[in-house]
């Protein structure tokens, strides 16, 4: 059997068997509560969050180290480089940057950074609860991600990412590790411009806290001990993990004008499921290229209607961007608008060189 026949029977069993379980677990109420590290969640890369976060069977290079590492390996040229910056929740700051590097013959590696800037926070406590002292602090919460992809066939490649979790609170940290692995499948049965996708996200142990600051003064009942410290024990949370299943199209309308529609499902372990829907359309002027896209997530309903209004906060999304081709270099400048509820709307700029 050819290589490619297997691993399309390979991606397409892995599929049934996720499928399987989850309707399996229509009915049944699915955990929803609070996960560690639930900033791996943060979506980064303006393009494919315009569309909604549907394009992980599609969405290539640097930038899809995030949606789906498989797309690393569809890197076009020898390296390329991202950064992103968002205006988050309640004034919190996400800035992104990666790399990757294309190793002919072996395949591509990636290195990405995401760090979360929340200023300078007041510091109160029992002796200052109206912080006169005037002192502050800024919780450092830090992923870093190691990836591989590359491709199989022409039709198909995977990808995986290693991420180093660290989150620091005055004096308290917490830290982990998690496992990303994505597989994308080009032309599917033959037909030209159609894709599929898989990912599994945010695979590993549950993470939990320690440090100085869980330490609390403790008097002793009888005697004359003197004041002696015990630690409270922090509790273990899971990992935000997903599985998602997506579906793009791809055509032309003619040598200048293209698009695609895409669509995606997301099994979240610890919150409601998305469904995904988004668009893009662009334009070629020769070494100009132009882009509009559009997207929407839905959560799927709950049984709980206050859990669900709580949770799915986040709206649809519009977005823009440009690709130029200057002599031996490749510039991208994408942006993103997101509507939020109960917060100021998200905005989202990225630029990508590649070389």
């Amino acid at each position: 059997m050819k290589k490619t026949h297997i691993f399309a029977l390979l991606i397409f069993c892995v599929m049934a068997v996720m499928l399987s379980s989850l309707y399996a677990q229509e009915g049944v109420n699915r955990r929803v509560g609070t996960a560690a590290a639930s900033e791996l969640l943060i979506p980064v890369g303006a393009r494919d969050l315009a569309m909604g976060g549907a394009s992980l069977a599609i969405s290539s290079g640097v930038e899809a180290i995030y949606w789906n590492p498989a797309g690393l390996g569809r890197m076009s040229g020898s390296a390329e480089g991202l950064f992103s910056t968002m205006s988050y929740l309640a004034d919190i700051n996400v800035n992104y940057a990666a790399v990757g590097i294309n190793f002919s013959g072996f395949g591509v590696v990636g290195l990405s950074v995401k760090s979360l800037d929340f200023g300078d926070i007041p510091l109160t406590t029992n002796d200052d609860p109206e912080n006169r002292s005037a002192r502050t602090f800024a919780p450092t919460f830090i992923t870093l991600g190691l990836s591989y992809s590359r491709a199989f066939t022409d039709a198909i490649t995977a990808g995986a990412t290693f991420k180093l979790i660290s989150e620091k609170i005055e004096r308290v940290n917490g830290s982990g590790f998690a496992v990303d692995f994505g597989v994308q499948y080009s032309n599917v049965g033959g037909l030209s411009g159609l894709h599929v996708g898989v990912t599994m996200k945010n695979i590993g142990p549950t993470v939990s806290f320690d440090g100085s600051g869980l330490l609390r003064p403790g008097q002793a009942s009888q005697g004359r001990r003197p004041e002696q410290f015990y630690k409270s024990e922090a509790a273990s949370f899971e990992l935000p993990s997903t599985v998602e299943l997506g579906m793009a199209y791809t055509n032309k309308v003619n040598e200048d004008l293209n698009w695609c529609v895409a669509g995606a499902y997301a099994n979240n372990n610890l919150g409601l499921d998305g469904y995904r829907v988004g668009g893009e359309v662009a334009y070629d002027l020769g070494k100009l290229k132009l882009f509009g896209r559009g997207g929407i997530e839905l959560s799927k309903t709950s049984n709980n209607d206050a859990i669900n209004q709580d949770e799915d906060i986040f709206g649809p999304t519009a977005g823009f961007g440009l690709s130029y081709q200057a002599p031996g270099i490749n510039i991208e400048l994408d942006y993103v608008y997101r509507q939020v509820d109960l917060f100021a709307s998200n905005s989202l700029f990225s630029v990508k060189l590649g070389f």
